[in-house]
């Protein structure tokens, strides 16, 4: 386990940034291995927040150099597209509402990380998209805690 509160709150910031796993694990991880509830929390949400402009501006610069330099990053390039498209319909649908529920769901494919990414792909301005990435952030913190909290009252 984590000895230190700084080393509690440096993993709990390096968890919440890494995709598919966000704050959805950085939460409850973080709160079983004796952070409190509320700094679990808030250091979740600021490291699940961090990458997210990098994404929104450099993802298709690296994108593209990736796909320039390699067959197999191409192949992976071509994978996080795809998945991206796969989004977007929604997201294009509902437009800022719609990037919020996709960030909101707090399930695998889903996420600060796959917002951005959508964000970037659909060329959306970081002054309309960072907002809705964070909103939709906060909404699936709110739902993380909420069963976080309940399971640690049960257990």
């Amino acid at each position: 386990m984590w000895t230190s509160y700084a080393g509690k709150l440096i993993m709990t910031a390096l968890i919440s940034m890494v995709p598919v796993i966000e704050l959805r694990g950085a939460i409850p991880v973080a709160i079983a291995n004796g952070l409190d509830f509320q700094t679990a929390v808030i250091i979740s949400i600021i490291g699940n927040l961090l990458p997210v402009p990098i994404i929104i501006l450099f993802v298709r610069k690296v994108f593209k150099w990736m796909q320039d330099h390699s067959e197999k990053l191409a192949k992976f390039v071509a994978k996080m597209e795809a998945k991206a498209d796969a989004k977007k319909d929604r997201v294009l649908k509902y437009e800022f509402w719609g990037l919020v529920i996709l960030v909101a769901i707090p399930l695998p494919g889903t996420g600060a990380w796959t917002g951005a990414l959508v964000a970037a792909m659909l060329d959306m301005q970081m002054k309309r998209a960072f907002p809705a990435i964070a909103l939709g952030v906060l909404i699936a913190a709110a739902i993380v805690s909420y069963v976080t909290y309940g399971v640690t009252l049960i257990v």
